[in-house]
């Protein structure tokens, strides 16, 4: 699993949020609040893209007890998961793909995820394999789906996840949707864009006529789904604390907003939900050429 010292930077410096001060994924829990909007734009007849924003947490049912006690106790420990899948293959395929993606990924830790274990060791990289495990279901079924209904053929998804655990956030990520978090005002990518433009760049082979081609920004090299099988998520592992926020995001959003501009509106907006609200509407004043969403969440000190 990567950490952040190798995953592609945006705006500011060319450092991890590891590397602005000393830091380990210790502590107190941290309270998270969050918020996610997914909006048509200005140009698309329909809506591809989903997001999930949950919580999870240790619940046990008592069916019968002598002891006057809540018939349902949640343990002290908190996962969350966040996810974002922007859906491809056409009016009906892509919103299709896109929610199964999205679906199977809540299926999968709900029923095999041991979220509430520690995050150190062996531990920690049994969480990366869960996820990874969650996209490949995904891909399968997204597949399987297509075989069965042949007008779909070809249909998939991108799919950018965060499981947020203790004080770590572990990232999965297929496509051109983005992951960033954002510290004392400064903007870090946590994932590449799996795209033939972002390729070609990553091994120096891209031309200055080819930078701005919108065909090679919108080949996508690897999706959940598509016409054959074997995504192969992106996996990064990373420490939060508290005044870190969390940004997950179509293209719809990246495509119309400037590094620099989203880093402002994290800095300049008080909550999640006014901050989410307007990464839209500036996406949507832009023209809204394709579906926006944003899912924003922020981390405090419990407490505060």
């Amino acid at each position: 699993m990567t950490d952040l010292k190798n995953v592609e930077k945006t705006a500011g410096p060319d450092v991890s949020p590891q590397e602005t001060g000393e830091f380990e994924p210790s502590g107190p829990p941290l309270h998270v609040e969050a918020y996610g909007r997914t909006d048509r734009g200005q140009v698309r007849q329909n809506n591809e893209d989903q997001f999930v924003i949950a919580e999870l947490a240790k619940i046990m049912r008592v069916d019968q007890s002598s002891l006057p006690e809540p018939e349902e106790q949640t343990g002290a420990s908190r996962g969350h998961l966040f996810l974002v899948a922007d859906g491809m293959g056409g009016y009906a395929g892509g919103e299709i793909a896109s929610r199964i993606a999205a679906r199977t990924v809540e299926e999968c830790l709900l029923d095999s995820l041991k979220w509430f274990l520690g995050t150190r060791g062996d531990e920690g990289d049994e969480l990366g394999d869960k996820l990874q495990e969650a996209v490949t279901e995904a891909d399968q079924r997204v597949i399987r789906e297509a075989v069965r209904r042949p007008q779909f053929y070809g249909m998939g998804s991108t799919l950018t996840l965060a499981l947020h655990v203790g004080r770590e956030l572990f990232v999965a990520h297929v496509g051109d949707s983005r992951a960033y978090l954002c510290r004392d005002g400064r903007l870090f990518r946590l994932t590449r864009d799996h795209t033939l433009l972002a390729e070609l760049a990553r091994r120096g082979r891209l031309t200055p006529e080819q930078e701005n081609s919108d065909r090679l920004r919108h080949t996508i090299t690897n999706a959940v789904g598509g016409t054959k099988a074997g995504a192969r998520a992106d996996l990064v592992r990373t420490p939060v604390e508290p005044g870190d926020w969390l940004l997950l995001c179509t293209d719809g959003m990246t495509n119309a907003l400037a590094d620099d501009e989203i880093s402002a509106v994290l800095t300049e907006y008080y909550t999640p939900q006014s901050a989410c609200d307007r990464l839209v509407a500036l996406a949507n004043e832009r023209g809204g050429d394709d579906n926006i969403t944003v899912v924003v969440a922020a981390f405090s000190a419990v407490g505060r």
